[in-house]
């Protein structure tokens, strides 16, 4: 292949984004940056390494930092959680590029995460010269894997390593259909060192992009689903249970309507993103982690049962009936077995299923919709009265998690709240969740850590909505995740932050106590090596040295109101805002049954 010289004028974008002839030379991952451009993916999420500093110096003077524009994270973890944050959001990936295999060991909880959660998430990688003789004394030595894909290989949808730019455009127009396609997931490139930085003579052919859109989602078996509305029809006690669905405010109205006409009851989850209406007649049990308590007893009434995407439906359903078999008829909709391997048991339980239907959830519900033929809704429903923050009433001037809540609604009423994170210490009758945009779900790994950073990327998903994107995270989760703020007030993306500050890893004191009293021995132990505290931390100043208004530590109720306020219209002008809340340890009684057993 021979070399451009350095008079031959090659079409490039400046850093106005505008383009401009000019004499210069054409590298591989100039190529990777026009192919990425073509995919009009806003932002790439970076750790700056090395390894990828030839598409580095391609985004940024080849491509103008312009779709995507470069955003800087410190820590490789933030770079996936704020791709996973965004993604919550919007449904659409962004791309994120990873440092060698030191680089993908640090963001593997975050990438493991979003394949929990069934997020595109496009992740590119890079390392030193798959040929040895190419490598730089020791440093590329360590920084080069013959198989780095392998380090995270059971929890992507797909992986691959090209040697060449024909190759990764090829690998990279894969990982893109693939990320997109339902069920969705992550997916893993890495390219190659000496393929970014070889001088190529021309520019390779870009392809057509859009010659490799994903597949449309498949559509139900029309057989299939006639035998599931005769089951749905004929139900005295239809239970819907609602779990993986999408933000699409059509979908959200065509599930409101199939509870209304079936008369079914519906339960949700916080695991996962809002889903239905909790202040709905027909959603008479707020949204909790576990099915249990009186919403146990209600499943266990039913004698049909349409999960939706439901995150283990065969543990909800084992843990209704057990030691019984499951006596409702269940129809299942769902994808996620394609996803299913042997490493992770992100899968669950094993369940039943009378009827599965192969399908995307969305789809499955309009299918229904058009065959059903009865109509069970009453002529007219009245929807209870929203809760108000005044129905709190506590005289201790300690902060729980019920007045924590009680004074957000009223700090924010009239205002559409996107709540992207909520503790585990939270119960679901705390907050009405009227659309699908007013709670993002979980973080789908159930690690800790991640709720800076997936905070941050909803934030930046919804700088343009006119909605205010709160997170409430607990202190252990803000402490391994803190630095993610640093891109947010870097990028100037308006977001409240709110620390459930409990000084505690709780989790696991709730755990020792139920050790300890199975064992006889003493509860009031349960606290060693949970306990944050002894020095207490300032996670208000943590958050000033990045460039937040914050205050802190609030811990008295009856300054609460007044504080958010402030913070609420801070954030309104376009501010970051932290508020470290000293909340009375606890749970909710919809978590005590996943926390001690």
């Amino acid at each position: 292949m021979t070399n451009l010289s350095e008079n031959d004028s090659i079409t490039k974008v400046d850093g106005t984004g505008k383009r401009q002839e000019s004499p210069t030379s054409y590298w591989g991952s100039d190529g990777i940056a026009d192919l990425l451009k073509t995919f009009e993916i806003p932002y790439l999420c970076i750790n700056p390494g090395s390894s990828f500093r030839g598409l580095h110096d391609s985004i940024v003077n080849h491509t103008g930092n312009v779709s995507p524009e470069l955003v800087l994270c410190l820590h490789e973890e933030h770079a996936v959680a704020i791709a996973h944050g965004y993604a919550k959001v919007t449904n659409s990936p962004l791309a994120v590029v990873l440092h060698s295999n030191v680089g993908l060991m640090h963001a593997s909880m975050a990438i493991y995460n979003a394949w929990c959660d069934r997020v595109p998430v496009l992740i590119l990688g890079a390392q030193g010269p798959l040929d040895a003789a190419k490598r730089r004394p020791w440093i590329d030595w360590i920084h080069t894997s013959q198989d780095v894909g392998a380090l995270v290989r059971p929890f992507v949808k797909w992986d691959n390593q090209p040697i060449s730019v024909e190759a990764s455009y090829e690998a990279i127009l894969r990982a893109f259909q693939i990320t997109r396609t339902p069920p969705c997931a992550p997916v893993y490139i890495c390219l190659d060192v000496t393929a970014q930085e070889t001088k190529l003579s021309v520019p390779p052919a870009l392809p057509d992009v859009a010659r490799y859109a994903p597949p449309a989602p498949p559509y139900p078996n029309s057989d299939v689903v006639h035998d599931a509305v005769d089951v749905l029809e004929s139900a005295s006690k239809l239970v819907i249970l609602v779990g993986r669905v999408s933000r699409d405010a059509n979908e959200w109205a065509q599930r409101v309507e199939l509870a209304e006409r079936l008369g079914a009851t519906v339960l949700t989850d916080l695991k996962t993103g809002a889903s239905f209406p909790t202040d709905h007649p027909q959603h008479p049990f707020p949204p909790a982690f576990f099915v249990n308590g009186p919403a146990s007893d209600e499943l266990k009434r039913a004698d049909a049962i349409l999960a939706l995407d439901w995150v283990d439906l065969g543990g909800t359903l084992k843990s209704v009936w057990q030691p019984s078999p499951v006596t409702a008829k269940v129809i299942s909709v769902s994808l996620d077995h394609t996803l299913q391997n042997g490493w992770s048991f992100d899968h669950q339980a094993l369940s039943p299923a009378d009827i599965a239907i192969a399908s995307d959830p969305g789809l499955a519900v309009s299918e229904i919709l058009l065959k059903l033929r009865r109509d069970r809704r009453a002529a007219e429903r009245q929807n209870p009265p929203a809760r108000s923050a005044e129905e709190s009433k506590e005289e201790e001037p300690t902060i729980s998690m019920s007045a924590l809540a009680a004074a957000l609604r009223e700090v924010t009423n009239g205002t559409d709240v996107t709540l992207t994170r909520l503790p585990l210490g939270w119960s679901g009758e705390l907050w009405d969740f009227r659309g699908p945009l007013d709670y993002l779900g979980y973080d789908g790994g159930a690690g800790i850590g991640s709720g800076p950073g997936m905070a941050v990327g909803a934030a930046l998903a919804l700088r343009e909505s006119g909605r205010l994107p709160v997170a409430i995270i607990g202190d252990g989760d803000f402490m391994m995740g803190n630095s993610a703020l640093w891109t947010a007030a870097q990028l100037d993306v308006p977001l409240l932050l709110i620390v459930a500050n409990n000084q505690s890893f709780y989790n696991d004191e709730v755990h020792q106590e139920r050790v300890a009293l199975d064992r006889g021995r003493l509860v009031e132990n349960k606290w060693i090596g949970q306990r944050i505290d002894e020095p207490a931390i300032d996670l208000a100043a943590i958050a000033r040295a990045q460039g937040f208004i914050s205050a802190g530590p609030i811990i008295d109720r009856h300054a609460l109101v007044d504080t958010i306020r402030q913070a609420v219209n801070d954030v309104k002008e376009g501010r970051q805002v932290l508020l470290d809340v000293r909340v009375v340890p606890g749970y909710a009684p919809s978590m005590s049954r996943g926390m001690t057993e």
